[in-house]
């Protein structure tokens, strides 16, 4: 498809190229917020400055409301709506702007990687996943501080409270076991080292679950938006048959997508805490990851009746405690492996998580029933 069949699809009309000046504006502000932001990943300003004053950049019509920027891989050109205001650039033009710079490409110009976005090989999963880790990177840039926002009956805290505000709320979920660096890197460079130090945090089998889940709910997001955007049009053209239909898949579509976000959360949380347990050797192993306990409560996604977390933080606590009964009786877990070679691991069929196992397959296998019995 060509550039202009693409930027008609999505509802993108040209008005007109911006000049020099408007560019080095957006290239200077640019440079200069992602510089001081993320200064750990060597982030030159100069040489940021000098790729973005250089692209292509026009002003566009676009149908979307909520549309700011969209960059165009194929011809290196950023489109802004013609309502931006360049004195001081908003999330999504920042967040455009970082596409630019993590894309990855080929000698004969082909895309190959947009940060954890990999598009190489058989399997075409990560881009939400790109989408939730760029957003935030935009938002930290812009100086968007953490709000506590609800959604679909979930409340949770994110800096990004009005795009991709789930995505980023999880994604801090993760990013609290491998911490901001790796995803940061990764997102920036488009190379493994997130993706490997999530899956040593957990293991690969919940690295590509998480990841398909982020793409689950960007799919079940769009379509919630566009069963929307229907209803907005049928207030003008009044048909009460109509509307209840589309009410109703505006509803099954909520439940949905907040099903999917909690069985994302819990599997984060029990797989990631299932390693450390697995790591706890000392007392000080004990009281270190009692606290991560304690501190992983601020970063989750609630409902009313969301108890998934008080149910694990109990038999975590349990699970603890006998470890703790252990090496107060025969020393640090390091020393009596040498000798015995026991309780390397918590063995994966202990009643704890066994119970955690079975509650997780029953719930995704409702969570998956229910997007299976629909056909928005």
């Amino acid at each position: 498809m060509s550039v202009h069949s693409t930027l008609k699809k999505e509802g993108i009309s040209l008005i007109g190229q911006l000049n020099t000046m408007e560019i080095n504006k957006i290239a200077s502000n640019v440079s200069d917020k992602l510089s001081k932001a993320f200064p750990e990943h060597h982030l030159d300003k100069n040489s940021i400055f000098i790729a973005i004053a250089r692209l292509n950049m026009y002003l566009a019509d676009m149908e979307d409301p909520n549309a700011q920027a969209k960059y165009f891989y194929k011809n290196d050109t950023i489109y802004f709506n013609k309502n931006m205001d360049f004195s001081d650039i908003n999330t999504l033009s920042m967040h455009e702007c970082i596409h630019f710079l993590q894309s990855l490409k080929n000698d004969n110009g082909k895309l190959l990687r947009l940060g954890l976005y990999n598009m190489e090989g058989t399997k075409d999963n990560g881009m939400a996943l790109n989408e939730a880790a760029v957003q935030k990177m935009a938002s930290i840039a812009c100086g968007m501080k953490p709000d506590t926002v609800r959604y679909y009956n979930m409340d949770f805290v994110t800096e990004s409270p009005d795009y991709y505000p789930i995505e980023t709320a999880l994604l801090n979920e993760i990013v609290f076991f491998t911490g901001t660096y790796p995803l940061y890197n990764s997102t920036l460079y488009s190379n493994d080292i997130f993706k490997n130090t999530f899956i040593a945090k957990s293991n690969a089998k919940t690295y590509a679950m998480v990841e398909k889940n982020f793409d689950i709910l960007f799919e079940y997001e769009n379509k919630l938006g566009k069963e929307i955007e229907k209803l907005s049009k049928l207030v003008e053209d009044f048909n009460i048959n109509k509307i209840r239909k589309i009410n109703s898949r505006i509803a099954d579509l909520k439940q949905i997508i907040q099903s999917k976000t909690l069985e994302t959360q819990n599997l984060i949380m029990v797989e990631c805490f299932y390693h450390s347990l697995n790591q706890v050797k000392t007392l000080e192993d004990i009281q270190e990851l009692e606290t991560s306990l304690l501190r992983f409560k601020n970063c989750i996604i609630t409902t009313q009746d969301y108890t998934f977390y008080d149910e694990f933080y109990s038999d975590m606590s349990h699970r603890l405690y006998e470890k703790a009964e252990f090496i107060e009786k025969y020393g640090s877990i390091l020393q009596v492996n040498a000798v015995t070679n026991e309780l390397t691991t918590i063995e994966d069929t202990s009643y704890g998580f066994q119970f955690f196992k079975n509650m997780f397959k029953k719930f995704k296998l409702i969570v998956e029933e229910k997007i299976r019995e629909k056909d928005f």
